[in-house]
C-alpha cells in the first residue's frame, strides 16, 4: 500500500513536467529521498511521519548533509503541532533556521517552512509571534527582492486578521498574497489562497463570492490532492451556514469516507466539521463532548456557545460567550493587539516605501519622456522656422527678380524712347538744313 502511494506521488509530481507542484524538491535532494518526503507531506498530520522523519534525520547525520535534516524537521513540525507538543515544534523550527537562515539559494524552502510554522502559531493563539515572523520574512524578502517571501508574509497577516475576526482586512491581505504569488510564478499556492478567501466570504455571508473562489481553487484539484479535501471542507461549511442540510450531509459523508481526509486535515478542523454535523442532526450532547476535544480554549468556548444556544440553554450559552470574550479581552490579547497594530503599521509602511520607490521610478521615466517630448518639440520648431525662413528667402528672391526684370524693362523702354528722340532730332535737323539750303539757293538765283 505504501509502495503504491509512493508511486502515485511520483506520478503526480513527475507528470507535471516543468510545472511546479505543490510539493517541490526545493532542497534538491536525490529523487528517491524526495519521493519518500513527498509521501510524508501528503499525510502531513499522520503520527507515522515521526518514524519517517527520524529515518531522514539519521541519514542526514550519517552523510553530514543538512538538507536531509531539514526534510526530516519539516515532516516533524506538523505532527508536533497536531499532538500539541508546541515546545518541540518551536525547537524544530529553530534548528531549521540555523541551517537555512544564511542560504540565499534555498530561500523558497525557508519561506515555505516559516509560513507553515506561522499558520500553526496563529491556530494556537500566538498571533503576535506569527506577526513577528511575518514581519521578519517580509523584510528579508524585500531586501533580496523575493516576491515569494512577500506572498507568504501577507498570507500570514491575512490569517492573523481572520483570527481577529476581521474578515475584510483578512481578504485584503490575502489578495495581496495572490498578487505576489503571481509575480513569483508560484501558481501552486493560488488554490490555497482562494480557499482562505472563500472562507472569509462565508463568514461575511457573501455566498456568491465564496462559491466563485471555491470554483477557482477546484480548478487545481486534479494536480493537488489536498486542494480537493480543503475545498470540500470549505464547501461543507458553506452549505452548513446557508442551511442547506442535505448538501452539507452529502459533502460531509464524502469527506469522512476519503482516506486523504485525516491525512490532510488537522484534528481541530475535523472536530469542527464533526460538531457542525452533530448540531445539524440535533445530537447536541455528542456535539458538546466533541467540543471538549478541541485543542484551543477559544474554539471550545465558541463551539459550546453555539451548541447551548441551539439547545435553548441561554444561561450556559451566555457563560461560554462570557469566557470567550474574557479570553479575547485579556491583558495578553490587549498587548497582542497593540503589538499587532504597531507591526501592521510597519508592514504598511514597508509597502508604502515600496510603492514610493515604484512611483519614483515612474516619475523618473515620466521626466525623461518629458525631456524627450520637449526636445522633439524644439527640434520640430527649429525645422518649421528654417522652412519658413527658406520660404521667406525664396519669396524675397522672387520679388527682387521681378523688380529687377521690371527695372530692366523700364530701362529698355527708356533707351528705346531716347533712340526714337534722337532719330526725330536728326530728321528735324535734316529738314532744317534742307530748308536753309533751298532758301540760299533761292537768294542766289
Amino acid at each position: 500500500m505504501i509502495r503504491r502511494l509512493i508511486v502515485c506521488a511520483a506520478v503526480a509530481l513527475l507528470g507535471l513536467g516543468v510545472s511546479r507542484a505543490q510539493i517541490v524538491n526545493r532542497l534538491r535532494v536525490d529523487q528517491d529521498t524526495f519521493l519518500r518526503y513527498a509521501y510524508g507531506r501528503m499525510q502531513q498530520f499522520n503520527p507515522d511521519n515521526l518514524a519517517l522523519a527520524d529515518s531522514l534525520y539519521n541519514l542526514g547525520s550519517q552523510k553530514d548533509n543538512f538538507r536531509y535534516r531539514c526534510l526530516a524537521l519539516s515532516l516533524e513540525m506538523p505532527v508536533r503541532f497536531a499532538q500539541g507538543e508546541y515546545e518541540r515544534m518551536d525547537q524544530t523550527v529553530e534548528e531549521m533556521k540555523g541551517y537555512l537562515a544564511d542560504r540565499k539559494d534555498l530561500r523558497e524552502f525557508y519561506f515555505s517552512m516559516l509560513h507553515e510554522y506561522c499558520e500553526y502559531l496563529v491556530h494556537i493563539g500566538r498571533a503576535s509571534d506569527a506577526m513577528l515572523e511575518a514581519r521578519a520574512m517580509e523584510r528579508l524578502a524585500s531586501a533580496e527582492k523575493k516576491p515569494v517571501g512577500k506572498m507568504y508574509s501577507y498570507r500570514i497577516i491575512g490569517l492573523i486578521q481572520s483570527y481577529r475576526d476581521n474578515s475584510y482586512l483578512a481578504i485584503q491581505n490575502m489578495e495581496k498574497a495572490v498578487r505576489f504569488s503571481r509575480e513569483a510564478r508560484a501558481e501552486q499556492d493560488l488554490p490555497n489562497l482562494y480557499i482562505l478567501i472563500a472562507e472569509e466570504h462565508v463568514k461575511m455571508k457573501n455566498f456568491p463570492e465564496a462559491e466563485n473562489y471555491l470554483l477557482r481553487a477546484e480548478e487545481y484539484q486534479r494536480f493537488f490532492p489536498s486542494i480537493r479535501i480543503k475545498a470540500q471542507m470549505t464547501r461543507a461549511y458553506l452549505y452548513y451556514v446557508q442551511g442547506r442540510q442535505d448538501a452539507f450531509w452529502r459533502t460531509y459523508g464524502a469527506l469522512i469516507a476519503d482516506p486523504l481526509y485525516k491525512m490532510q486535515a488537522d484534528a481541530d478542523s475535523r472536530y469542527g466539521l464533526d460538531i457542525s454535523y452533530l448540531r445539524s442532526k440535533g445530537l447536541f450532547e455528542e456535539a458538546l463532548s466533541k467540543a471538549d476535544s478541541l485543542g484551543t480554549s477559544r474554539d471550545r468556548y465558541a463551539q459550546k456557545h453555539g451548541i447551548y444556544a441551539d439547545l435553548g440553554v441561554y444561561d450556559s450559552a451566555y457563560d461560554q460567550l462570557h469566557h470567550l470574550l474574557n479570553e479575547k479581552d485579556s491583558i495578553y490579547i490587549k498587548v497582542q493587539n497593540e503589538d499587532l497594530a504597531i507591526l501592521d503599521a510597519e508592514m504598511n509602511n514597508a509597502q508604502l516605501r515600496e510603492d514610493a520607490q515604484r512611483l519614483k521610478a515612474q516619475n523618473q521615466i515620466t521626466i525623461l519622456l518629458g525631456f524627450l517630448v520637449m526636445f522633439a518639440i524644439a527640434f520640430i520648431s527649429i525645422l518649421v522656422q528654417q522652412w519658413q525662413l527658406r520660404a521667406n528667402l525664396d519669396e524675397m528672391r522672387r520679388k527682387n527678380n521681378e523688380a529687377l526684370s521690371a527695372r530692366r524693362a523700364f530701362q529698355k523702354a527708356m533707351d528705346s524712347k531716347e533712340a526714337e528722340n534722337d532719330y526725330k532730332i536728326k530728321i528735324l535737323q535734316n529738314r532744317t538744313t534742307n530748308v536753309l539750303t533751298d532758301y540760299e539757293d533761292f537768294l542766289n538765283s
